[in-house]
Formats: structure tokens, sequence, C-alpha cells
């Protein structure tokens, strides 16, 4: 853990800059680089909060979630980054709908269970739905979305998107599978809005009931996360994938090494197989 003591920090001239916003992420053992992209967000919620407190240094905001476990957790959401789009980065939904999910289908006939884990708001699951609904192969799919915000899975549930989140798909495909109630923002149909289970579930606890033949575990863990939280939970999320099952991770994330055996797939070094004897 983090030492904080006053003499670590100094006191911040304008509340919450990216130096303050470094030595939090210190505090939590939160990785600098991978909010470094998108910390502007996230810092003005934590000024936010910090306004809320009436703290306007760093080491009296700390002092307070050293002592305050609800305050802790309110910071620890505030972390959480959801930015997302349906079929992001695509090569890998073109290998999933090209080879992998046909093989699957093949190699497991009666049923897939899939996990979208840290969904966000739903363009994650709602695209596999759009995918398998389009590859037409009569195996059961059952599709798992958790994610950690109350008002994240709240969102997912409704379904409705702005054209921003569309932009990876194709004009037949929203047209097929969004309607447009206010001809504003965009509907995702019934028929795939109801295939999917939403679940509150934080990527550090234990993981829902599996086994899983295909897990989702993209820009979330291995990117907010540092060691030793971020193995231990990834430990107990592969172990919920079947030998045989993938797991697909974020275009700039890597894998640390683990106990369980896996595979990178040889043409999109992004979607991982558990080896059948591990």
């Amino acid at each position: 853990m983090y030492d904080c003591t006053q003499a670590d920090i100094p006191v911040s001239k304008k509340v919450m800059d990216d130096n303050d916003f470094r030595e939090l992420l210190k505090y939590l053992n939160r990785p600098w680089e991978g909010y470094r992209k998108v910390r502007k967000g996230v810092i003005k919620r934590l000024r936010r909060h910090m306004a809320e407190l009436d703290c306007t240094t760093l080491p009296a905001y700390i002092d307070i979630l050293l002592h305050n476990r609800t305050e802790y957790q309110t910071c620890q959401a505030h972390l959480r980054v959801t930015i997302s789009r349906f079929c992001r980065d695509k090569q890998v939904w073109q290998h999933l709908e090209n080879r992998l999910l046909p093989g699957l289908a093949a190699h497991f006939p009666q049923e897939l269970n899939v996990w979208s884990a840290g969904c966000a708001c739903g363009e994650e699951p709602y695209s596999l739905a759009i995918l398998w609904n389009r590859l037409q192969i009569p195996t059961a799919f059952n599709i798992t979305a958790t994610d950690a915000d109350q008002l994240n899975l709240e969102r997912a549930r409704k379904g409705v998107f702005a054209k921003s989140s569309l932009k990876e798909l194709s004009t037949e495909c929203i047209s097929s599978c969004f309607s447009r109630p206010n001809g504003k923002h965009y509907s995702i149909l019934p028929h795939l809005r109801d295939s999917i289970c939403w679940h509150r579930h934080d990527l550090l606890d234990a993981p829902p009931l599996g086994p899983f033949h295909l897990i989702f575990l993209r820009n979330s863990l291995l990117t907010y996360y540092r060691q030793p939280a971020l193995s231990r939970a990834l430990e107990h999320i592969v172990e919920t994938l079947l030998p045989g099952g993938l797991l697909v991770v974020g275009a700039h994330e890597r894998l640390p090494e683990l106990s369980v055996s896996l595979v990178s797939d040889h043409l999109c070094p992004l979607i991982f197989s558990r080896n059948p004897e591990s």
C-alpha cells in the first residue's frame, strides 16, 4: 500500500491536477499508463467529489478515503471508464464471425455460454448478439453481461445509443438491428435486447458461475488495475473458461503469466484459447 503523508504529497495549486492524479493512482494501486489518455473525464469527476467533501488538497482527500469506506468506494466508482462502441477493433469481430464462433459451435454443439465482463453500457454484448443473429447457427447462445456500475447496467438494458456508438456498423446492419423511435437515438431491436442477462459484478470479486466458452475481458481489468490484484482476479476469471474456450482482450492489453495455459490465435493476437490440457 502506498504510504500517504503530508510530506509525500505537495499541496496542489489547482485541485486535482495531473500530478495529484498520479499520486492518487499510486495510493490506489492503479496504473497511470492505463488512465493517461482518458484522464480528463476521470479527473473532472474526482474534482467534483472533492468539492462535495469540501476538500482543497489531495492529502485531505486521501485522508477521507482512508477513514471513510463509503467515500473510498465512491472514489473507486469515479475511476471507472466506460468508453466503448459497437464492434470495437474490427479484426476481432471478423475473426469471430468467420472462424472462431462457428468453430466453437462445432466443438460445443449444444450451447455456448459467453461472458462480457465489464460491459459498460452494453455495446459489446449487443455486438455479440448481432453477430450471432447474423450467423444463424442453431446452437443455443447465452450471453451474460456484467458491470460494477448499476447505472451502466440500467442504460445497457434500455439499449438506446447515439449514432457515434454505431460508427463501426454497416448501414445495412444498423437498419436491420435498430429502430429510431424519436428520430435521433438508435434503439436495439427487442429480440436482440432480450437475449442478454445483465448482472452487477466487480471484476475483483468472485466471477459469476460458469463455465464459459467465450469471455470478453477488454479494456478493463488489464488496463486499469495493477499487480497483485490484477493477476488474482484474472486467474479466477480464466478458471471459469472451459478448455478449448476463448478469451478476448483489448488492443493494447497484454496478459501476465498465468497458471492456466493460454495460446494466442495466430491470426488475431487479441484472442487466446485455453489449452485443452490445462
